[in-house]
């Protein structure tokens, strides 16, 4: 480690300069030998740092977005060239350059932020084994020494002997207790950012290799860590800590105010969004009335959260424009609620059985109709060629009349209507057989 951290001692000046004028400011008020002091610095060299690397930070989110989208992409790639590995790589940084894509961008801020880490170390290396070092003179090197963060000298590590810990003033059951929670709270904090980013921030419906290499990630890094700091010093522990604890507040922010399209984080926004409508009766902010016109511009390409987002501000009486806006609309609430006048909808198309029976129905009734009818007109006739008056159905007969058992129904043509009543046939002319068929 201290090979590699003097790799960079050519940055260990500025790193040391800006320790030394926070420790002025915090030791005005805490006193100049103390762990605050030197501690505060110490995050505070933290702070500034990761605020110029936030434009890196931006560009890190843009383009582990980019990679989750072009996964699919990129493993149809391997599998269309999967015996031309050359051709493959073509394909691969061809895709690269038409996106915009940088693989390596997801790295950025570590690579950017690695020449502090191992300046910083340098410089605490040197204040552990009493050498002046960059702005470091001799009176801050001995006030650094006396410095100790809760019981722990600034310098010391995990694995110091018990001889150069108490050389620093301290036993070594303190500085064990103090690294290792600090080992501890360091992986953890890694751990929890991971973890927020592939359970909140993810693409749910996009399953590619990548999540997988992020999952693994997600146990790897936190051991890393805890192998690794029991040889760096307690001042590096706070650094590290500091900006993992850094990292994973502003990871959060970015998840809640600009998450990743159809994740479980946009789902949550979107609710919020749809409620501070309902409440406002308007879209407050730039950034949200974007993310509104986006969602419009999709049309039909929206995900499952961007369609119950539609839905909910409907179901509120609101309808989303093109601008990002929304306006009052009843008819869209009353399409949420199913309240609206349903659509008239065309018959549905009956098949050649049931067509011929719904014809022979017709044709019956039809057929029974005129039956009744020719026996009423018969009736009337009868009763006008005697010229006697037709008695109601329901006239008692007279007592002296006999009826003729043995009378005879006349049996007479029968008429059109009866001769299709009984033959089931349809009205109007029918086809002539074929001579064949005679």
């Amino acid at each position: 480690m201290d090979t590699i951290a003097s790799l960079f001692s050519f940055i260990t000046w500025p790193v040391s300069w800006v320790i030394v004028q926070f420790h002025k400011l915090y030791g005005a008020i805490f006193g100049p030998d103390t762990g605050w002091a030197w501690g505060l610095s110490i995050v505070s060299l933290v702070v500034l740092i990761r605020i110029c690397l936030i434009p890196l930070f931006v560009k890190q989110i843009k383009s582990t977005r980019n990679m989750q989208a072009l996964q699919p992409k990129m493993k149809a790639i391997q599998e269309r060239y999967k015996s031309d590995k050359q051709r493959q790589s073509e394909e691969m940084m061809k895709l690269y350059k038409e996106t915009g894509t940088n693989p390596l961008s997801s790295c950025l801020p570590i690579l950017a932020q690695s020449p502090f880490f191992f300046a910083l170390y340098h410089v605490l290396a040197g204040i552990a084994n009493g050498k002046t070092i960059g702005v470091i003179n001799q009176p801050l090197l001995e006030s650094a020494q006396k410095a100790h963060i809760v019981g722990a000298p600034l310098a010391a590590k995990f694995m110091d002997s018990a001889s150069k810990v108490e050389g620093l003033g301290a036993t070594l059951t303190d500085v064990r207790v103090v690294t290792a929670i600090m080992i501890v709270l360091m992986s953890a904090s890694q751990f929890f950012t991971q973890r927020q980013l592939m359970t909140k921030n993810v693409d749910l419906t996009v399953k590619t290799p990548f999540m997988q290499q992020q999952k693994m990630l997600m146990y790897v890094f936190p051991v890393m860590f805890a192998v690794m700091g029991i040889n760096f010093p307690v001042g590096v522990l706070v650094y590290w800590l500091t900006t993992n604890v850094w990292t994973m507040g502003q990871q959060m922010y970015v998840i809640n105010q600009n998450p990743t399209p159809g994740s479980k984080a946009q789902a949550h926004y979107l609710d919020r969004l749809v409620k501070s409508v309902s409440l406002h009766g308007e879209v407050r902010g730039k950034r949200r009335r974007a993310v509104v016109q986006a969602i419009v511009a999709k049309g039909p390409d929206r995900n499952d959260n961007e369609r119950k987002f539609v839905t909910g501000l409907a179901k509120q009486g609101f309808a989303a424009q093109a601008d990002g806006s929304v306006v009052k609309s009843d008819t869209a609430a009353a399409e949420a609620d199913g309240t609206a006048a349903p659509k008239r909808q065309q018959p549905k198309r009956q098949t050649k059985a049931q067509r011929q029976a719904g014809a022979a129905q017709q044709d019956e009734a039809a057929a029974k109709t005129s039956l009744s009818k020719d026996s009423a007109d018969a009736g009337d006739s009868v009763d006008e060629a005697s010229g006697e008056k037709a008695e109601p159905q329901d006239a008692k007969p007279k007592q002296d009349a006999k009826p003729k058992q043995d009378a005879k129904p006349k049996q007479g043509k029968p008429t059109a209507g009866q001769a299709r009543a009984k033959s089931g046939q349809r009205k109007g002319q029918q086809r002539p057989k074929h001579p064949t068929k005679k």
